[in-house]
């Protein structure tokens, strides 16, 4: 939690390091008790004396009013501090801002404030921020923020968790959408929150916000008549936790790994949904590494995990050759920029493809697209297993069989789910497959009337490897998906086996350590690879990648495992990253160096084997890539 504030303090609120202590020793009367982090003047006035701001950073089980690690103790070091101005108090759960007052009387009350401020900016612009002063999210804060809204409506509504969170999820749009604006209007002060008339105003303006910009712009989301339903005092605490960051310049990953989280434990259904760690879609994706122009679809897309990924993949390179055009004729002019922005909104809504059965889902995945460079507008609500004719005309628009240059999918699986009925009659793997003679291993028995004889049911994990194939372009389309190991080793899957090779270019398999689901499922899994062969393309029996990640930055509890050397410590790695900041009041774009812990993941090693695998198979490369 303290390393959590500390990379905030810097990466965030721009305070720079020599400004700040860790463990910092306040004199109180005969004890010397240490505070946790605290932020100096100026490096020159490194004492207690020089102390602007004092942070408490507790376990998630201390609480606010807890008579030793509490608030009180926060406001104690505060008021030993002559010159402090503000303190902050949090365990991860809650997180409480203060500032300082004397009475007339000489003694010092500490008012709450809706948010420290940033270095070189006052109070009133912390409280009411501007475009420049919004702040990307660094690590987990976002996550923290979102939690702590989504658990602050439920007990102050008395609403379920899944109403809880679409209330939520109205006002991150709005966010998102006051962040397009010149003027923000999404923030409360701290006059506001402490009156019921100051959030009946808070209150009205955002609901404003929401219902004339994101209800009308998102018509695909939101119904005409939809408003925020929330009482002032929750819509003030909502917007109080949120207003100091920038949701558009807060990176895929961090905003991502938040939503996710709060989605999962609202949203989540009882079919095998499990929600691939963004380190598995990122490996997928590099390995694929999809193109501009490529159609990109995942028939099961969940929260559309895979997609943003592949999205801003695709959309780098886009960005990327606008750029190296530009420093060729040492220009970019607007009309330069008019076409990357073209490229760009070509692609998402021409490029990007998503099917997924549960309609909150389907909305959920929309949300996240648009909070990840838009391209909502290729999901649908679809049962990818059923008849493509019985699919919205939306859906069947959007995914037609067999035009599909790149999946990404990890489809429910589990014994629990059976598919049944007429869909059977769609899938070769949906007969009954025996021994065959000669050259074929397996062959589909007939029945009398000469058809192939089909099972009364089968788990969709089995149908939705025909089904992928079926979406690929012949000869081109390739594609990446989680399978459970037993289709892979299971004797009595071996028909799936030999029908997955008849069919399709067998590229790669990587097993997945065990803990990849945790702590959700454990299902053993793995990641395979492969092309679909063109018409009349005879199966070949080439050279096929195999990895096995031990090691995948969890446990089974999810908790993050760190690289250690033979001592037991955490291995540290220095890197250079590209942050917005505000410096002085000011907005800046800064190279900065991070030391961090390694994450003990072996899947960024699995694409550097990887590709080096494909140089020395040319031919493979070739066939794959359509060279």
């Amino acid at each position: 939690m303290r390393q959590n504030v500390e990379r905030s303090v810097v990466l965030e609120y721009g305070y720079p390091r020599d400004e700040i202590r860790i463990e910092f020793g306040i004199k109180s009367g005969s004890r010397r008790p240490r505070a946790d982090i605290v932020i100096f003047h100026s490096a020159e006035q490194a004492d207690q004396a020089g102390v602007r701001i004092v942070v408490e950073t507790k376990s998630r089980q201390t609480k606010p009013a807890d008579k030793k690690d509490g608030i009180g103790q926060l406001h104690s070091y505060m008021a030993n501090c002559p010159n402090a101005e503000y303190g902050l108090w949090t365990n991860g759960i809650e997180r409480l801002c203060f500032t300082k007052k004397q009475t007339k009387g000489g003694l010092w009350h500490f008012p709450e404030v809706v948010d420290i401020p940033a270095r070189g900016l006052s109070l009133d612009e912390a409280e009411k921020p501007k475009i420049q002063t919004l702040k990307p999210a660094t690590a987990d804060n976002l996550l923290f923020a979102f939690r702590r809204c989504h658990n602050y409506i439920a007990p102050t509504e008395g609403r379920s968790k899944e109403s809880s969170f679409w209330e939520l999820l109205k006002l991150i749009f709005a966010k998102i959408e006051d962040e397009r604006s010149r003027d923000l209007e999404f923030y409360v002060t701290s006059s506001e929150r402490m009156t019921a008339s100051g959030q009946q105003k808070t209150r009205r303006r955002i609901a404003k916000l929401f219902e004339t910009k994101v209800v009308q712009k998102y018509p695909g989301l939101f119904g005409p008549n939809e408003t925020v339903e929330l009482k002032p005092e929750t819509v003030s605490y909502i917007t109080a936790q949120l207003q100091g960051y920038s949701l558009l310049r807060s990176s895929v990953d961090v905003k991502g790994v938040a939503y996710e989280e709060v989605v999962g434990a609202n949203l989540r259904g009882d079919r095998g949904e499990f929600f691939t760690p963004r380190n598995a879609c990122r490996m997928a994706v590099e390995m694929l590494d999809p193109r501009p122009g490529e159609v990109i679809a995942d028939p099961a897309c969940g929260t559309a995990g895979f997609l943003i990924i592949a999205m801003n993949h695709a959309l780098e390179k886009i960005e990327s050759a606008h750029r190296d055009a530009w420093i060729d004729r040492d220009r970019g002019d607007e009309s330069e920029i008019a076409e990357l922005y073209r490229a760009r909104n070509e692609y998402l809504r021409d490029c990007l493809r998503g099917l997924d059965l549960n309609p909150e889902l389907v909305r959920a995945a929309r949300m996240n697209m648009v909070m990840n460079n838009d391209g909502y507008g290729g999901i649908h609500q679809a049962d990818s297993l059923d008849v493509p004719q019985h699919w919205s005309e939306e859906a069947r628009r959007a995914v037609r069989l067999g035009t599909v240059d790149v999946v990404f999918t990890n489809p429910p699986f589990g014994t629990k789910i059976r598919i049944d009925g007429d869909r059977l009659n769609q899938f070769d793997l949906a007969a009954h497959w025996v021994p065959g003679d000669g050259e074929k291993r397996w062959t589909m028995r007939s029945g009398p009337d000469g058809k192939p004889e089909r099972q009364s049911s089968q788990p969709p994990e089995l149908l939705f490897i025909e089904r992928v194939v079926q979406l690929l372009k012949p000869g081109t389309g390739r594609a990446a998906m989680v399978v459970p190991n037993g289709i892979l080793n299971n004797p009595g899957l071996a028909y799936v086996r030999d029908w997955l090779l008849t069919h399709t270019q067998l590229l790669a398999v990587v097993d997945m350590q065990r803990d990849l689901f945790q702590p959700k499922n454990d299902t053993q899994t793995s990641m395979v690879f492969f092309r679909r062969l063109a018409q009349g393309e005879e199966p070949s029996a080439g050279p096929v990648f195999f990895a096995v990640a031990d090691r995948i930055g969890h446990d089974k509890r999810g908790k993050v495992i760190f690289k250690r050397d033979e001592e037991g410590m955490d291995i540290v790695a220095t890197r250079t990253e590209v942050v917005d900041q505000i410096v002085d009041g000011e907005f800046t774009r800064r190279v900065v160096e991070i030391k961090e812990p390694l994450v003990d993941d072996q899947l960024p090693e699995v694409v550097e084997l990887f590709r080096e695998w494909l140089v020395e198979h040319p031919t493979v490369r070739r066939a794959w890539r359509g060279d």
